[in-house]
Parts: C-alpha cells; sequence; structure tokens
C-alpha cells in the first residue's frame, strides 16, 4: 500500500516504539525525521535508476557563445544523458529538428574548437564545465533551442509534500531504508546496542528489497535480460536473444 507523510511518520513511530498518539509532539522524534527522509530518499535515488526522476527541458542558445547554462523549469539537472540541438532557429521541439550532440572531453572541444577557431554552425558537441554549465561546439552562430533530457532530485517528502515516487511506488524499500537510519538514533547501530542486530536485519531486508526493485526499473527501460523487457529466469535455455 502507497505511504503518505502522515502513514509514513505512523508506521514509523510503531517501528521505533514511539508512540504514535504523541509522536507529532515528540520534539526528538520530530528533529530526526527530516535527516530519515534525507538518508532514505538520497540512497534509493543513488542506488536506482528510475524512470520517474527523468525529465526534458530547454534553453536557447546565446549566439556566438560557446557555453550553456543547464536550464532548470522542471528541477535541477544531476545526470544529463542526452542534449540536442533544434533547427532551424525559432523551431520548437515539437516542429524543429533535432541534431543530437554527442559528449566529448573538454580537451577536444579546445582542441578541435579553439578560442581563436572562428567557425560557427550548429553544436554538435559538448563537455561538462560545472554541474550546470557546458561549453559546445561549433560555437552557435543563431539562438538555437537546445533541448537536454537527464535525471534530477524530485521535491522531497514532508508535511508540505506528502507523497513521492518513493512512497508512492517503493513503500516497502522506502521504510526500510528509513530503519536502517532510525537504528543509529535508536543507538542500535553497533555492539553496544540494546538490540545489536537490528541494524543488520533492517539492512539486509533493504538490500533484498532493493534488488528486486531494481530488477523492475531495468525491465521498464527495456534493459533486462537480452535487453528486453522480460523478468529474468535461470531456467531458461537457450537465454533470450
Amino acid at each position: 500500500m502507497a505511504l503518505t507523510y502522515t502513514t509514513w511518520t505512523g508506521q514509523l513511530a510503531n517501528l521505533m516504539a514511539v508512540d504514535p498518539t504523541i509522536a507529532s509532539t515528540n520534539y526528538d522524534f520530530q528533529t530526526f525525521l527530516p535527516g530519515c527522509i534525507d538518508y532514505a530518499e538520497q540512497r534509493m535515488y543513488r542506488e536506482l535508476d528510475l524512470l520517474a526522476t527523468r525529465v526534458t527541458d530547454t534553453t536557447a542558445y546565446t549566439a556566438n557563445t560557446r557555453n550553456v547554462a543547464l536550464p532548470t523549469n522542471n528541477g535541477t539537472f544531476l545526470v544529463i544523458e542526452e542534449a540536442n540541438s533544434i533547427t532551424p532557429v525559432n523551431a520548437t521541439t515539437s516542429s524543429g529538428t533535432r541534431v543530437p550532440m554527442q559528449m566529448v572531453s573538454k580537451s577536444f572541444i579546445d582542441t578541435v574548437y579553439p578560442s581563436n577557431y572562428t567557425g560557427t554552425g550548429v553544436p554538435q558537441y559538448m563537455t561538462m564545465l560545472t554541474n550546470a554549465t557546458l561549453s559546445v561546439a561549433p560555437v552557435p552562430d543563431q539562438a538555437y533551442t537546445v533541448e537536454f533530457i537527464g535525471t534530477i532530485r524530485p521535491t522531497p517528502l514532508s508535511s508540505n509534500n506528502t507523497t513521492t515516487i518513493l512512497t508512492t511506488l517503493l513503500p516497502d524499500a522506502f521504510m526500510a531504508a528509513s530503519m536502517v537510519f532510525a537504528s543509529g538514533y535508536m543507538r542500535n547501530f553497533g555492539s553496544q546496542g540494546d538490540d545489536p542486530q537490528m541494524a543488520a536485519s533492517w539492512e539486509g531486508q533493504y538490500t533484498k528489497l532493493i534488488t528486486t526493485a531494481n530488477v523492475e526499473e531495468l525491465r521498464k527501460k527495456y534493459q533486462s535480460q537480452a535487453w528486453q523487457s522480460n523478468i529474468p529466469t535461470p531456467i531458461a535455455t537457450p537465454q533470450r536473444v
């Protein structure tokens, strides 16, 4: 069953032996919650390449300038998976022609298209300068639209953002990851804890859940066995092709 912020905090309080009736006013518990959310979300987003975190956003080049800032209309990009220059100038992504850009090293652009290079055109190469800025080549001769496709971090779970893709699609794994962090809060993270096996038990449960979740995510992207959407099977002979 999908979780909400309220049901998640209620279940978490129950598993941590915190009285659910006073959890909302328990200062220590409320102070603990943001760190728990951050741990569980960041860990799961890094370990799972979720389709639900992928967005498309656009901006425009500045003519005769090779650097371009990543757009942030749909969130802050973490990983750029694909970028396309859209031609002709002033065309939209639905009406124009995509010119896919190839990711190269900065040294490639500096060598093949040095600062004194006078040629301009439709950018076909790109390199990351910072986490928010790219350099493209050749230098754009016009303010073409550029389309970026990649992953972002969704808005965290909170009392104001009551559901996320993790609480909706992977509530069991999210709860297990939360309890790994909670074990430290409860001082059960080592041999001197009241229950020294608590953290290890929840870590083992989380590992099992995240492994099956990853298989499902790979199936969604047709990256499962033999690059198909089928669930992997150890008894299929020969393997699917």
